[in-house]
């Protein structure tokens, strides 16, 4: 029988980060990736890459 769902992503995210932001920073962040037609995970990804690329 065949198996039936979402298939399994190749590069899997398992590792969860929480971070608390004031109210102020979370509103601009929100606003930011509003702005750039992203979510608020992807715009933190992103922009984790950038740290990391430039070390």
């Amino acid at each position: 029988m065949a198996r039936t769902g979402r298939p399994k992503a190749e590069n899997p995210k398992t590792k969860k980060v929480d971070v608390r932001l004031t109210e102020y920073e979370y509103a601009r962040l929100k606003e930011y990736a509003k702005r750039h037609n992203q979510t608020l995970a992807q715009t933190l990804r992103l922009e984790v890459e950038k740290m990391i690329a430039s070390l």
